[in-house]
């Protein structure tokens, strides 16, 4: 192949790869994790702009604190033993490509409850659980560190994997794309499963803990925790329980049966979703709001209205997957596909084609409400989460055309909303 024609090659392979190739894989490592240091510094500050220049950036000495590293390594190494602990059930996952099945422990919601009780200890022992307010910088940057360490250490490693362990979009041959993406499927140390571990234990869990150190920050500077602070709370333990009470259905997922481990992950796990999802409480330590109790009974309908289509659609979805005979789904209306598995047509998969992102949205709002209309931070969950959902669903859309065919066309024409009922 000459110059030209090879150019050529890897300009068409980049626009075919995930999140903008080969310039993505470059810009997102670096301008995430600043995306990160400056919420959280935006949240922290008395004008709570975004908008805001020069930019609201930590200094130097607010990026390090000696306590950051040793308390997230801490964490990280308690829920590795919760992890190994032999509670719960285990689980086959999906098929691999060589036809096996890996085995995963399904004990996340005990590593939760455990974590409820080691908290409850040390708050009753006076932990200044609160000082995670002042630590939130220097956590960030800690997990920051960690989840570049450890994308380093899962691309050397997939270099020893078989070929048949590799995620079909991660092994590319461009080392900074492949680096991103991951290389590998499932990497393990012997049972003990990097990705999944990493998915819902300790980032996951650990965003409802800093919530909590929020809520007693604005306890020790009021009194007493608001409404808005509580609803918060409430609303986002509800969303990492139910993540974990069901954790079998992660199984499933793209993320686990799909993508490969590599910083994309890694970063999600442990830096972006503890230290953005959780926004709209370490604005209300500074940005304290009042609700009536009328705006506070709607904003929960509206929460559990999203949740209850965010959880009825998930659980349809999963029980079809794992037993189509079930009598929950057996009589539901489908569509049969060249790969002898048949897509769901009625129930929430007809109402539209992704229902459990129109609930997530619907949860996303109303964590974002209690913090009133008078900035835009506490609503970048909604916004950003909008735009992630939308790239999955077209993501989603590529693969399962690419995998049904004409029977996806079929679905799309039964189904033609996908996100938002006769919007989008």
């Amino acid at each position: 192949m000459g110059p030209k024609k090879a150019l050529k090659h890897r300009l068409s392979n980049d626009t075919e790869r995930e999140f903008g190739g080969t310039l993505g894989a470059v810009c997102i490592p670096v301008f995430l994790p600043l995306t990160v240091l400056f919420l959280i510094c935006v949240s922290q500050s008395p004008e709570a702009s975004v908008l805001q220049w020069p930019p609201c950036l930590p200094s130097a000495d607010q990026l390090w604190d000696p306590l950051a590293p040793i308390l997230l390594l801490g964490w990280i190494g308690l829920h590795v033993l919760l992890y190994l602990l032999p509670l719960g059930k285990v689980s086959d996952g999906l098929a691999l490509r060589d036809g096996s099945r890996l085995k995963y422990p399904i004990n996340g919601f005990h590593g939760l409850c455990i974590s409820a009780v080691l908290l409850s200890v040390l708050l009753g022992l006076g932990a200044p659980l609160g000082y995670l307010f002042e630590l939130l910088v220097p956590l960030a940057v800690s997990a920051i560190a960690v989840s570049f360490l450890s994308s380093v250490y899962l691309y050397v490693r997939s270099f020893w994997a078989p070929s048949h362990a590799l995620a079909l979009g991660g092994d590319t041959g461009n080392p900074l794309y492949d680096f991103f993406i991951g290389r590998e499927l499932n990497p393990r140390i012997g049972n003990f499963d990097l990705k999944y571990f990493c998915e819902l234990r300790p980032g996951l869990i650990g965003w409802g803990v800093i919530n909590l150190g929020m809520l007693m920050k604005e306890a020790e500077l009021r009194g007493s925790p608001s409404l808005s602070m509580i609803l918060v709370n409430c609303f986002q333990l509800l969303y990492v329980a139910d993540a974990l009470w069901n954790e079998e259905a992660v199984l499933t997922t793209m993320d686990i049966v799909h993508d490969g481990f590599g910083f994309m992950l890694v970063f999600g796990d442990l830096a972006w979703v503890p230290f953005t999802y959780g926004l709209q409480a370490s604005f209300l330590v500074v940005h304290p709001q009042s609700l009536s109790l009328l705006t506070a009974a709607a904003i929960v309908a509206l929460n559990g209205a999203g949740y209850y289509i965010f959880r009825k659609s998930n659980s349809q979805k999963n029980q079809f997957r794992r037993d189509p005979t079930h009598p929950s789904v057996s009589g539901l209306e489908t569509i049969a596909t060249a790969t002898g598995k048949r897509l769901l047509v009625s129930g929430w998969w007809g109402f539209v084609r992704h229902p459990n992102y129109l609930g997530d949205l619907l949860m996303a709002l109303a964590w974002s409400l209690p913090c009133g209309f008078s900035h835009l931070l506490p609503y970048f969950y909604v916004v950003y989460f909008t735009v992630l959902l939308v790239h999955r669903e077209a993501r989603d859309e590529r693969q399962c055309r690419a995998k049904y065919g004409l029977a996806w066309d079929a679905y799309c024409r039964r189904v033609p909303y996908r996100i938002f009922p006769y919007i989008y």
